[in-house]
């Protein structure tokens, strides 16, 4: 950053004052340019960017702006990511409907035929069923079902998201397991299985048929092991570290752990070296935060596949505080601060949401979030992020 070029302004603080705040500014990361860089598996789930300018009714309606939209999922494959698409980070079930997901999902695997060893995995879920309409397992299992040979048919692999439906009308760990039995014995090659906690979405409590965790996961431990060969991983989002970690333990060879763990990744990535399957000493990554921290992200991975733990280490550090305030609860309205980090970076030309969804978090919030987002060397045009901030705040009346 240029000495001479003054960086401050004033930013709202606690207790609804304002204080002037000076830019660290951008941190010079070293990133990977293809995922065989990595000695990890990283997925970032990717946001969608709405079109402000469409008619309709902004609350209701899937207004996207698909150039920016595949843009954003360019940016992440320079960096080496994959794509997780249309999942909770694209505002899937809360904006996005299964006609615009699928929508995304084309587009997504055209842009990524064009992009060399770009990885892409896309969400499969029921949501074409609204949970209040479901009546039967058959119901679910027919929706699934739907979307799977939609989503293959593309030419995508799949991720089997977690099913409001299937939460609502199964009634013990075996209707869980009748209906994954149906969906991962058709699967044209292994998926990637998706369990939600109810901290991201209230209705999938008591997934796998319990609310208390052990048996859960021995629920869904039976599932994958029975269909081993159709699991290339599964990814769990329970922010719980010791229930991932002793749940990696238990998977059978060759099948993944995806950290989904927005609070805690970064130890988990890394690893500990315990077990004596490989599968069992780290977790890979399928994270809503990388799409928020992506230069981070992909300089600490490949600092990690260079043998150098302790830069790894350093990267991540700052951004940790930087997801644990962007999950924070609600933890389902972090797509707001993912969107927000978008635009300060330049990645989207506006503050608009599907859903309407860029008013679900405060401006105290945003203003803490733009100052972690400094700390992590992550506003990487401090100008553009200035101006920026300071369109919002007079956009709240705040001079």
């Amino acid at each position: 950053m240029d000495g001479s070029t003054d960086l401050s302004f004033m930013l709202p603080a606690t207790g609804g004052r304002m204080e002037r705040y000076r830019l660290h500014g951008p941190a010079q990361f070293v990133t990977a340019s293809s995922p065989a860089q990595f000695n990890r598996v990283a997925y970032s789930a990717a946001h969608v960017v709405a079109d402000p300018t469409m008619h309709g009714n902004p609350w209701l309606d899937c207004a996207v702006d698909w150039d920016a939209t595949i843009a954003y999922r360019r940016h992440l494959w320079s960096l080496g990511l994959g794509v997780a698409e249309a999942m909770d980070t694209a505002q899937r079930g809360m904006g996005m409907d299964w006609k615009a997901s699928f929508e995304l999902i084309r587009r997504s695997v055209e842009a990524a035929k064009d992009v060399p060893g770009a990885i892409l995995a896309s969400g499969c879920g029921t949501d074409q069923l609204a949970a209040a309409e479901a009546r039967t397992l058959d119901d679910v299992i027919c929706a699934y079902e739907e979307q799977m040979a939609a989503i293959e048919g593309i030419g995508s692999k799949l991720i089997v998201m977690a099913s409001r439906a299937l939460a609502r009308v199964a009634r013990s760990p075996a209707d869980y397991e009748k209906v994954y039995d149906r969906i991962l014995r058709q699967a044209r090659e292994p998926v990637i299985i998706h369990w939600l906690g109810d901290a991201f979405d209230p209705a999938l409590k008591g997934y796998w048929g319990s609310t208390d965790p052990k048996p859960a996961v021995d629920t869904a431990l039976g599932i994958i092991a029975a269909h081993a060969d159709k699991v290339d991983g599964i990814k769990i989002s329970l922010l719980d570290d010791n229930i991932e970690i002793a749940m990696r333990r238990r998977l059978p060879p060759n099948v993944r752990m995806y950290t989904g763990d927005d609070f805690n990744f970064a130890p988990l990535i890394a690893g500990d070296g315990k077990g004596e399957l490989s599968n069992h000493q780290h977790s890979d990554a399928l994270l809503g935060i990388f799409d928020a921290i992506a230069p981070a992200a992909s300089a600490a991975l490949l600092a990690l596949a260079q043998g150098d733990q302790k830069k790894f280490d350093e990267i991540l550090a700052p951004t940790v505080p930087l997801s644990r305030h962007i999950f924070r609860k609600p933890t389902w309205y972090y797509k707001t601060g993912v969107t927000y980090m978008a635009w300060l970076n330049g990645h989207q030309s506006h503050f608009t949401m599907v859903g309407g969804q860029q008013s679900a978090r405060s401006l105290p919030h945003l203003a803490e979030l733009f100052r972690l987002a400094d700390g992590a060397g992550l506003l990487q045009k401090p100008d553009l992020a200035i101006a920026r901030m300071q369109t919002l705040l007079a956009l709240h009346g705040v001079a």
